[in-house]
């Protein structure tokens, strides 16, 4: 099993990196592998090959994303301490990760709030838990791409950011009040 307390450390470092978004990507990559947990754990329910694959899938781009954003930070952080002319493009840049991510964290909430509903017994347990954790991190990453576009206030990112929020929170509504 994988050393918490070195992941802890590492997180909770004076380094920059890896920060919020990072965070934020890796948590609903565990709460997609919560649902493929669940979807595998689920004889009974006739669609779990295909939500365990969709999970894994979900997973692995969500664990791409969050390396992405980390290097957006730092590019970012770079261009802001140097008042470098590419500030605005680092910033664009920094803005789109969070985006995907919280987009694809309601994807996973929305995954999670199926398999809530149709997978076995105690594996319903993961699969609610797997929801509110992406809404969290749908969250999070809605807040960072707040942050990279405070001087874009009009911005259609914000509104979509927006939406994954509402999307992510929705499902595991949904999925926290299903019957176990």
């Amino acid at each position: 099993m994988a050393d918490a307390f070195e992941l802890a450390e590492l997180i909770s470092s004076g380094e920059a990196v890896p920060a919020s978004g990072w965070v934020a990507g890796v948590s609903a990559a565990f709460a997609a592998a919560l649902v493929a947990k669940a979807a595998g754990r689920s004889e009974g329910w006739s669609d779990s090959a295909g939500a365990r694959a969709q999970a894994l899938d979900l997973r692995d781009r969500l664990l791409a994303l969050a390396a992405q954003d980390t290097r957006a930070y730092e590019t970012a952080l770079e261009a802001l301490e140097q008042r470098h002319s590419t500030l605005a493009r680092a910033l664009d840049a920094a803005a789109a990760v969070p985006l995907a991510l919280a987009e694809t964290a309601a994807d996973v909430a929305l995954l999670a709030a199926q398999a809530s509903e149709c997978a076995d017994g105690a594996a319903r347990a993961d699969a609610s838990a797997a929801a509110a954790l992406a809404a969290g991190a749908a969250r999070a990453a809605a807040k960072l791409v707040a942050v990279n576009l405070a001087t874009a206030p009009g911005d259609e990112r914000l509104t979509a950011a927006a939406r994954a929020v509402e999307t992510a929170e929705d499902a595991a509504k949904t999925a926290l009040g299903a019957e176990i």
